[in-house]
């Protein structure tokens, strides 16, 4: 466990965010009733179409969740991966659209639904007059792949070109496997021992950088080529001489035996500081929920700069701390009005302010900055914060009234663990064997799937600790991690293990159907039924297909093939914008009432 952390089980009663409320599970998904019930809250009979979070007292706010509005032909799991874009962006790799066989965006609605819930009931308590939040998991979808979806509708082109290809890599004794490597010194290091030809570690080092941003990575063969040749034990030895790291793609019947049978929690709250504050005082009745709070972060890549992004969008003053010169990645292609659409989807409407960790005068500058913070946020490698003197005890001692978060990879729960990132944890814990049916090779996502999930967890915890804050008085220290995010996606399947059954999704699961100018996407209900119209819907064009499959009984949506073509797309009306820089922007999948 991370120094300075404790898990939920552990704080006193009193710091625990729902005690002494109830939730009536009249309608709510299954993430968000798991997660409430986590938090304190103890579920009671319900009736009606809304999930009711109901405080000691009996303040009501209500929570009504949809697939998405009438008419638009998302229906569940499949249409929403099929019209959002998820089946597309998931698919580059591969080099056609498929779906993911976890419930993916299912499970960031139910996330999506109690930060929803936490929000209002903070809102409440500082004088707002919310008493319901309406969640649209057709917009939940579309903040997942934002940064693709961006990207696609810049100004200029990609800065390599979208095309199928990317690990893992397969070793001659039969060891699929991942690399990280964050530098190209490392990278390059790391194929020269492994013996590989100059030319493929030059022109492979942009895609595998890269692949983070475009869910492919179509590097040269003979990459492929020479960690075939190579035995596992080569390659960790290539990995220990150059510093790269390496992590062979675990099973899920493996991480099955290796995890607890007991529930993983997906954050871990700390009670903190014992004096008072006086919180971000009252709000107006229109106001959103966290208007007057202030988030300072210091994120990099996806998982805490969306994490506040999401604060920022319940009415938060998100501040980035960025480093001397600016973050780096305000460049980075493709662009709109000369700035990087993908870090424009994560960071718009941030303020920024550049500060040198490793000088002590900024070092103080910035406990000044989270003196007068309500939220210090940061993802930095382990063990940093506390190197820097940022860690939790140095910045509550400046502020006691601080919540202090952490997003991290491992949370310091598995002891061999890899480097933190999204592929190497995917590749640790089993998901990509979870997230692709039986007649597809279990190969991690090149969607970041758990940096945007861990993310999302990443703002739960926060908001957990806010409203703790509001209860009590007392500052919390929050973490949550992509292994916890990893554990969301894999739990439906290592149950199935558990049962005695098959853990992954049986062949063709969620598996688009051609049309004669696109692709279409039954619900799963429907889906063994649109099989018998293969050939029929073949001939005809995507929105005939429909048609017939609709007067049929069957429940399908076109899949979404370009990106660039969403802002337009009927069935997103109203759910994209456009901001000052000309940049596509996903909007909040919240509506508060």
């Amino acid at each position: 466990m991370t120094p300075g952390t404790m898990r939920t089980s552990e704080i006193s009663p009193p710091s625990i965010p729902l005690r002494g409320m109830r939730f009536h599970a009249g309608s709510g998904p299954a993430t968000a009733l798991d997660h409430l019930r986590l938090l304190g809250a103890e579920p009671v009979t319900g009736r009606g179409d809304a999930l009711l979070l109901t405080a000691p007292d009996d303040a009501v706010v209500e929570a009504r969740v949809t697939w998405g509005s009438a008419g638009n032909q998302v229906y569940d799991e499949a249409t929403a991966q099929a019209a959002a874009g998820l089946m597309l962006v998931h698919g580059r790799r591969d080099g056609s659209p498929r779906g993911l066989a976890v419930d993916y965006i299912a499970t960031a609605t139910g996330i999506s639904t109690v930060q929803g819930l936490l929000a209002a009931r903070i809102g409440r308590m500082r004088g707002g007059s919310v008493t319901a939040v309406d969640v649209s998991a057709d917009r939940v979808a579309l903040l997942t792949i934002s940064q693709y979806l961006a990207a696609a509708c810049a100004d200029d082109d990609e800065a390599i070109a979208l095309a199928p290809g990317g690990p893992p890599f397969t070793t001659a004794d039969g060891v699929r496997f991942e690399v990280e490597a964050l530098d190209v010194g490392v990278w390059a290091e790391f194929w020269r021992a492994m013996d590989a030809p100059q030319a493929a570690l030059r022109k492979g080092w942009r895609p595998f950088q890269f692949r983070y941003a475009t869910a492919c990575a179509p590097f040269p063969e003979d990459l492929h080529h020479t960690a075939s040749a190579r035995t596992w034990i080569q390659v960790r030895a290539a990995a220990d001489a150059s510093g790269a790291d390496v992590c062979r793609l675990h099973t899920l019947t493996e991480r099955a035996a290796e995890i607890r049978t007991e529930p993983v929690l997906p954050w871990e709250l700390l009670a903190g500081a014992e004096r008072r504050t006086a919180g971000s005082g009252s709000i107006g009745s229109t106001d959103l929920p966290l208007t007057g709070f202030t988030v300072l972060e210091a994120g990099r890549r996806v998982q805490a700069p969306l994490a506040a992004h999401l604060l920022g969008l319940l009415g938060a003053n998100v501040v980035r701390v960025e480093p001397p010169g600016g973050d780096p990645l305000r460049g980075m292609p493709p662009t709109c009005s000369d700035i990087s659409a993908r870090w424009l989807a994560l960071n718009r409407g941030k303020d920024a302010v550049e500060i040198d960790i490793k000088s002590p005068a900024d070092r103080k500058r910035l406990c000044e900055l989270a003196a007068d913070a309500d939220v210090f946020l940061h993802n930095w490698a382990p063990g940093k914060a506390e190197q820097l003197g940022l860690g939790a005890e140095d910045l509550s001692a400046v502020n006691p009234g601080l919540v202090y978060a952490y997003t991290s990879g491992w949370a310091d729960r598995l002891a061999d663990a890899p480097m933190g990132t999204d592929f190497m944890v995917q590749a640790r814990t089993g998901v990509g064997e979870a997230a692709r049916p039986a007649d597809e090779p279990p190969l991690p996502s090149l969607m970041t799937l758990l940096d945007v999930l861990g993310g999302m967890l990443g703002t739960e915890a926060i908001l957990a600790g806010l409203l703790t804050r509001e209860h009590t008085g007392r500052g919390m220290r929050v973490e949550s991690s992509l292994l916890a995010a990893a554990n969301l996606l894999t739990a439906p399947a290592l149950d199935r293990i558990r049962a005695g059954g098959q853990p992954r999704r049986p062949a063709g699961f969620r598996r688009p159907l051609p049309t004669g100018d696109g692709l279409v996407a039954a619900t799963d209900e429907h889906a063994n039924a649109a099989t018998d119209y293969t050939d029929r819907i073949r001939e005809l064009a995507t929105n005939d297909a429909i048609a017939l499959l609709r007067d049929n009984g069957i429940q399908a949506t076109a899949v979404t093939t370009d990106l660039a073509d969403l802002p337009a797309d009927p069935r997103f009306a109203d759910a994209l914008t456009t901001d000052g820089h000309g940049a596509v922007a996903v909007s909040s999948a919240w509506r508060f009432r």
